[in-house]
């Protein structure tokens, strides 16, 4: 079953990353692990918080844009080669990986097109779908 995950655009500038920090933590949200990119007068946040709906109505409400969108979260062992099975089996069945990040040491969010279909494949071949 895939997760949400929130992306939430900020501007690049002193501060805007604690802002949602802090918002997260006044209503209770865990954030459970996040990633970003920046491009010179903008920042991308993308994170995977206990209350997703929640994380985004009240991000909404401070004035922050976001978006919902699926993701895959796989777990995986904390030793050489185990991403690169994950990788390997998608690869095999020509499942492009738009991106990928690590949440909480040992599991990694990943974005395709065909996420049904993905995490099919991935249980099937005794990987941990998280959900």
């Amino acid at each position: 079953m895939p997760i949400k995950q929130l992306t939430v655009f900020l501007e690049n500038k002193t501060g805007r990353l604690a802002e949602v920090a802090r918002i997260l933590k006044r209503e209770s949200i865990n954030l459970q692990g996040f990633s970003t990119t920046e491009a010179r007068d903008y920042g991308i946040l993308r994170i995977v918080v206990s209350d997703a709906e929640k994380a985004r109505e009240v991000l909404k409400k401070s004035g922050f844009t976001t978006h919902m969108a699926d993701v895959i979260c796989v777990g995986v062992e904390d030793k050489p080669g185990e991403l690169l099975q994950v990788l390997d089996t998608l690869t095999e069945q020509k499942i492009n990986v738009d991106y990928i990040y690590v949440i909480a040491g040992t599991r990694v969010v990943l974005s395709v097109f065909d996420i049904e279909n993905a995490e099919r494949i991935l249980f099937e071949k005794g990987f941990n779908v998280c959900q």
